[in-house]
This record gives structure tokens, C-alpha cells and sequence, in this order.
């Protein structure tokens, strides 16, 4: 018999301090008043102003998965799988900009320009 503690396949427990949630959580309320920021910039910038909210949101969502749900101390498994979610997420991204970006391929009676 083996002892327990000594199992290649026991827990992985890392006990994160309450002060690295609260460094996240400010980091968090800081990136959500940029994002709201971003969106009163002046001028007609759209574009700049959609890739600058896209990319705090990433910024975002990458610390949520790894402080919030434990990716950071997680295993090489766990790695794999959190990439795996983000590979589908952005497949899923390409197929719906490839159909949004072709509708107008497609000649629609009706909604002809005057």
C-alpha cells in the first residue's frame, strides 16, 4: 500500500490569499471603467473604440479564468482544457464574422436601394 500523500494522483490544493482576489477584483472594477470610458471617446472612431473595449474585455475574461477559476494554480490538464475553450470560442467567432461578413452576397428582393 501507498500513503496517500505520496499518490501521483492526490489533490492539487494551493490555498490563494484573500489579497490576490482583492487585486483581481480592483484590476476588474479598473478595466470596467475603461471599457465605459472607451465608449464616450469623442470623434468618429468606432472602430478604434471596438478594439480597444474587445481587447480589456479579453484582458478581463483571461483573469476571471485564471484567479477565479483556478486555472493559474490548475494542472497541465487544466491548461489544456481552458485552451481548448478558448480555441472552440474563437472558431465559433470566425464561422458567425464569415456569415456576417458575406450576407451581402446574397441579392435579397425587397431590400433593394432606392
Amino acid at each position: 500500500m501507498t500513503d496517500s500523500g505520496n499518490d501521483s494522483h492526490s489533490a492539487h490544493i494551493h490555498i490563494v490569499p484573500i489579497r490576490v482576489y482583492l487585486m483581481v477584483y480592483v484590476a476588474l472594477l479598473v478595466l470596467l471603467v475603461l471599457t465605459v470610458g472607451a465608449a464616450y471617446l469623442p470623434g468618429h472612431h468606432t472602430m478604434l473604440n471596438n478594439i480597444i473595449a474587445l481587447t480589456i474585455a479579453i484582458v478581463k475574461a483571461v483573469l476571471v479564468v485564471l484567479y477565479f477559476m483556478h486555472v493559474r494554480y490548475g494542472t497541465r490538464l487544466t491548461w489544456v482544457w481552458a485552451s481548448a475553450g478558448f480555441f472552440w470560442l474563437i472558431i465559433m467567432f470566425i464561422l458567425t464574422l464569415g456569415d456576417y461578413f458575406t450576407r451581402h452576397w446574397i441579392p435579397m428582393f425587397g431590400w433593394e436601394q432606392p
